[in-house]
């Protein structure tokens, strides 16, 4: 085999590797006939370790069934997902928790947060349930950033909306998996803590290495990905990389929210 072609091979297997979750000629699909909608239309992407995305478009483009189907909490109606190697679509219910549970975290609006636990607990559930030690280290660093140290003990209807959403987003992050799913993450947030959440993603990638997937409709949020992935009917029709939101309102004055 020529060398050129060697290093070519070991070059796409080193790429490989670092690729932690993916959709290939993903289609998802409501309906029929007439009323038949292409959430989806064939999409292909990777995330890779260490790299921070977000995922902008209008409303209706496909944002969050993107970010669903990639995180296997829906299936999609052609084409393949995958984490970590396992194809989503051909994985069991049994299969697709667990895999969840120990290699993906998520971040969404609403909280579900147990009314009964105390913040900490609620924090320390997904390993609690996997049966798994957390690093004390990160952990106290990641309660510290979210201003959470004087909330351990309290219980949900003890906090306000932002504090139970920082609640929620520490236990996305505390077992360290390897991708995080995040949709409008900073949403409910006040400015500073929204600034806090988003340099704490940042640093999750660049420093800690891990996969970091974000719907937003906010450039301010989105500057602060690696890339941005633009979706419009179901499509990926541009990506900008080493956003700034100079670059992101320019991109949408041109071609439209």
């Amino acid at each position: 085999m020529p060398a050129t072609k060697q290093k070519a091979e070991k070059q796409t297997k080193a790429a490989k590797k670092n690729v932690v979750a993916s959709v290939t000629d993903a289609f998802k699909i409501y309906g029929k006939g007439d009323t038949e909608v292409r959430a989806l239309n064939g999409v292909s992407i990777e995330f890779e370790k260490g790299v921070f995305t977000a995922i902008m478009g209008p409303s209706g483009s496909g944002k969050s069934t993107l970010l669903h189907c990639a995180a296997g909490l829906d299936r999609l109606s052609s084409g393949v997902a995958e984490v970590g190697g396992t194809d989503l679509g051909k994985a069991k219910d049994k299969a697709l928790t667990m895999l969840r549970r120990k290699r993906v975290g998520f971040i969404f609006q609403s909280f579900n947060l147990v009314p009964t636990l105390t913040s900490k607990e609620n924090m320390l559930l997904p390993s609690t349930i996997a049966g798994k030690k957390y690093d004390t280290k990160w952990f106290k660093d990641l309660v510290g950033l979210l201003g959470l140290s004087d909330r351990l003990d309290h219980i949900p209807s003890e906090l306000s909306g932002g504090q139970q959403q920082r609640v929620a987003v520490a236990r996305a992050l505390v077992a360290r998996p390897d991708i995080i799913f995040a949709d409008e993450p900073s949403g409910n947030l006040d400015s500073k803590s929204a600034q806090d959440l988003l340099m704490f993603l940042r640093k999750a990638a660049s420093e800690y290495g891990q996969a970091i997937v974000m719907v937003t409709h906010d450039p301010n949020a989105a500057a602060y990905a690696d890339r941005v992935v633009m979706l419009r009917d179901g499509k990926i029709v541009d990506e900008i990389q080493k956003p700034t939101v100079d670059k992101i309102l320019q991109y949408f004055k041109k071609f439209g929210s």
